[in-house]
């Protein structure tokens, strides 16, 4: 029951996720902000707070790392607004005004007050736009974030626990699920990075979501090679970052995400069966995944972990091809396209 739960709430978010992300206006463009700002913020943290700092001493570092790693709220404020068009000096006060707010907070707030913003611009003569605009947006950010702020602690942290809960008394079975489950969204349109961020996870479900994303990456380097999808700088680019090659995954779902799963799956398993964690959410994806584990898991651990999961996603690839070539080749062909 506790697993059925676990995934319940995960493809809960999952839908949410989706729908926002494809029915949504913008949702697309602001879900990469959203992504941009883990990056900026939960990534920086874990390299420098826990790696540089805690692990090899530079208090500098440390100190800088625990800062950046607050700053969640101003920077998907921030990147979300920017990313959907609305004008810098209206993005940075918005994200400003998420001081000490999460990451979901400066999300949603972003998202709203993009709309808001070019109002200003709309009927307002130029110069006193911005006079009013960054006067009126910034405390009105402010209240709005304040308010939603503990309807979203308690939202997103049933989900995490849930899903913690799932993981910590079923590790390998939850492994397997939440590793295929996180690796085809990481390979998908969507955002793995993003996701993990809005619900804060950490702990050993992030840590089998970010080495899912490592080893899925050997799973997406075999499919695409066999499979011909594109030119060899294709299949580097879909190893390191999958959504820089959207265009071909969209095309070819079936083969592309039945292998991702598979290969996740194995991967998570791993990770489950030798407890790597990571306290560092939004850091699904292959490169952000292998760097911030290294934070906080013992080296010769990760190290045979790591390896396991590359060989795992390896042969997650090599059985998702053979599945495809022998079931499904014929009722569902390759998309090619004109570029390679």
């Amino acid at each position: 029951m506790e697993i059925v739960m676990g995934i319940a709430a995960l493809l809960a978010a999952l839908f949410l996720f989706s729908l926002f992300s494809f029915k949504a206006p913008n949702g697309s463009a602001a879900m990469s902000g959203l992504a941009d700002a883990a990056i900026a913020t939960f990534l920086v943290e874990a390299i420098h707070k826990y790696v540089m700092g805690n692990l090899f001493g530079v208090n500098y570092l440390a100190e800088f790392g625990n800062m950046v790693g607050g700053m969640g709220g101003i920077a998907a404020a921030t990147l979300v607004m920017l990313r959907m068009g609305v004008q810098p000096v209206f993005a940075i006060v918005t994200g400003l005004a998420m001081a000490n707010l999460g990451i979901l907070e400066g999300f949603i707030v972003g998202y709203l007050f993009s709309f808001l913003a070019p109002l200003f611009k709309k009927y307002l003569p130029e110069g006193v736009d911005v006079i009013l605009g960054v006067l009126i947006l910034a405390p009105l950010a402010r209240l709005v974030g304040i308010f939603i702020s503990p309807a979203l602690e308690v939202l997103m942290g049933t989900l995490a626990n849930m899903i913690t809960e799932a993981t910590m008394l079923s590790p390998l079975a939850m492994g397997f699920l939440l590793g295929g489950l996180i690796k085809m969204v990481c390979t998908s349109p969507l955002s793995s990075m993003a996701l993990t961020a809005m619900l804060g996870l950490t702990g050993l479900p992030m840590g089998i979501a970010a080495i899912a994303c490592v080893g899925g990456s050997f799973t997406n380097g075999y499919i695409f090679h066999r499979l011909k999808l594109g030119k060899s700088s294709n299949t580097i680019s879909v190893m390191l970052e999958p959504l820089t090659q959207a265009h071909i995954v969209t095309r070819n779902p079936v083969p592309i995400f039945m292998s991702n799963f598979i290969g996740g799956a194995f991967a998570g398993t791993i990770a489950a069966y030798f407890g790597i964690v990571n306290d560092a959410p939004g850091s699904a994806a292959p490169i952000p995944g292998l760097l911030a584990n290294i934070a906080f898991n013992p080296p010769h651990t990760l190290l045979l972990a790591t390896v396991l999961a590359a060989f795992a996603g390896l042969l997650g690839g090599m059985i998702g091809h053979k599945l495809y070539k022998n079931l499904l080749a014929e009722r569902v062909p390759l998309q090619q396209f004109a570029d390679g």
